[in-house]
């Protein structure tokens, strides 16, 4: 089933919703507010620059579900950010005719966010995917190779964001998947092959009916594999460059639609994955059991064991396989303080 496309609107204003107000230039202005309990309810699946986007109608008495709009954010959201994933309330011309245009008026409250920023010093945050329930993080085995690093940063962001992770491995044919994928056994992480020649059977099983949001690095075969489950998606491949670097080829995201139902949120290329939002116990509540461990550690504790944290509880539990999550979800901590460009992945310039 390919992908449902509306019409699309050009970015202009209607006539009779604007006014110029005079002696301020010319810069349009709405004659009034929009009513918000009449706004239909929608899915953003594209954003430019968080002001205007395409969203896709639910069913509605007015409209017809499916219709793709072409939209922007209403004066009176302000700065509020629009991203891939907001269920949204648009109001406006909603029959998806060429030349309209409505407005978001209304954001939900997100279920889920995958936010990252620009580095580690980047105070300031940006949520990439909203209400998603799955992050596909994918990862060459080879060409180039894998990092651990961007790994851990990616579940850092998955389990604080209330997203699932599913670890997806590429190139499998260029060397041996489960080396890479035991340095994550102790978290419970999915991992799937999901190389150009690998079935995409147990892949569907788990993103069929559902939202994903699709993260990796350039050249690690991302747009090859939005390619296998949508084929209607035409999204461009690149290569890599002789110093194992992967060349931009999704430069915006978007949502895309499975044949077999669900979404799948392609996202562009990462260069780097800033942590500056997350701290030690935004990681650590990810895991009930170990955040109810860690209430008996000594205030500040930032759960890195000796030496700069000694009495640490997760170095005084005695079933071994808590112990190993443990340690696991401390090397994921470790990530936070580590300022180590190779390993991390963030030198993709």
């Amino acid at each position: 089933m390919a992908t449902r496309r509306g019409g699309s609107g050009a970015r202009g204003w209607d006539e009779s919703d604007i006014r110029i107000r005079p002696g301020k230039g010319s810069r349009p202005r709405t004659k009034r507010r929009p009513s918000h309990s009449d706004a239909a309810s929608a899915m953003v699946v594209s954003v430019d620059r968080g002001r205007w986007g395409c969203v896709l109608l639910d069913d509605g008495p007015d409209h017809v579900a499916g219709t793709r709009i072409v939209t922007m954010r209403a004066r009176e959201l302000g700065r509020t950010p629009i991203v891939v994933g907001d269920h949204v309330g648009v109001v406006g011309d909603l029959t998806g005719t060429r030349d309209t245009l409505s407005r978001i008026v209304r954001v939900e409250e997100r279920s889920t966010v995958l936010r990252r920023t620009a580095d580690d010093s980047d105070p300031y945050e940006r949520v990439v995917v909203a209400n998603a329930e799955l992050l596909l993080i994918v990862v060459a085995v080879a060409d180039p190779p894998p990092r651990a690093g961007f790994v851990a940063r990616a579940l850092v962001a998955a389990y604080t964001g209330g997203l699932d992770p599913v670890l997806c491995l590429t190139k499998g044919d260029l060397d041996d998947p489960s080396v890479f994928a035991a340095e994550f056994e102790a978290l419970d992480v999915p991992v799937l092959r999901t190389g150009i020649d690998d079935d995409l059977t147990a892949l569907h099983e788990r993103i069929d009916g559902r939202i994903s949001a699709m993260i990796g690095h350039s050249g690690v075969g991302k747009s090859t594999l939005v390619n296998r489950l949508i084929p209607d998606a035409h999204r461009a491949t690149g290569v890599v460059s002789g110093v194992g670097k992967g060349r931009h080829t999704s430069t915006q995201s978007v949502a895309l639609e499975l044949g077999t139902g669900g979404w799948v949120v392609d996202t562009p290329g990462i260069r780097s994955f800033g942590l500056a939002h997350v701290s030690p116990d935004d990681v650590v509540a990810s895991f009930s059991d170990l955040d109810a461990i860690v209430q008996d550690c000594p205030r500040g504790c930032t759960h890195q064991g000796p030496p700069a944290d000694p009495e640490c509880r997760f170095d005084a539990i005695a079933d071994p396989a808590v112990h190993r999550r443990a340690l696991a979800v401390r090397e994921l901590l470790g990530v936070l303080q580590s300022n180590d460009a190779w390993a991390l992945g963030t030198d993709q310039d």
